[in-house]
């Protein structure tokens, strides 16, 4: 187990390309392994995110309740991914998410006072940080995007041709809600597609 133990850990650290072997060694120091079933519950509106996390194997869905009581899929995490509430995260205030583990999960997780402690010392630490902000602002701003400019069968074809490797691990219920569509709107789609 110990020597898995270290290729999760060198999994995480391979994330950060820029930085020297003294910041690495640091990094390493902080780092925790956290093992989940299916079912278990990463985070919990209400709840604080007090580690970033780091996906080694397993996919974990992130999900709101509306007003009516409705689950709404807002995002897949998978292998060699971070799982955060970002904006939450970084000013430690409660979540309005649910993350929800969709198969057993093995994360590498780093507290938020050790990264600030990285951010402190090392330079490309910052950098990191940074990289990290902009892939997630990126992903925020895509779905917006594909809310406001593409049609439902233009979302569901992207997220096919950016997430193949989903297409037998998550829900038809999951993926329609993601996509901000009925079940039905969904099946009609594929078949749709499936008849070219």
């Amino acid at each position: 187990m110990k020597n898995k133990q270290e290729a999760y850990y060198q999994a995480y650290l391979k994330q950060f390309q820029h930085s020297t072997p003294e910041e690495l060694a640091f990094i390493r120091t902080k780092l925790s392994l956290q093992e989940m079933d299916k079912g278990d519950y990463y985070l919990e509106s209400g709840g604080v995110q007090t580690h970033m996390s780091f996906v080694c194997s397993g996919l974990l869905r992130r999900f709101y309740i509306n007003e009516k009581g409705s689950e709404i899929t807002t995002g897949f995490t998978k292998e060699r991914e971070f799982v955060t509430d970002y904006p939450a995260f970084i000013r430690q205030k409660p979540t309005k998410y649910y993350i929800q583990c969709l198969e057993p999960c093995i994360l590498v997780n780093q507290s938020y006072e050790s990264i600030q402690e990285s951010y402190r010392k090392f330079k490309n630490s910052e950098m990191q940080g940074r990289l990290i902000a902009e892939k997630v602002l990126t992903i925020l701003s895509d779905r917006v995007e594909g809310f406001l400019f593409n049609t439902a069968e233009e979302r569901y074809l992207q997220f096919l041709e950016e997430n193949e490797d989903l297409m037998n691990r998550i829900s038809l219920t999951h993926l329609s809600s993601f996509l901000g569509i009925e079940r039905q709107s969904l099946s009609r789609i594929r078949k749709r597609i499936a008849q070219r």
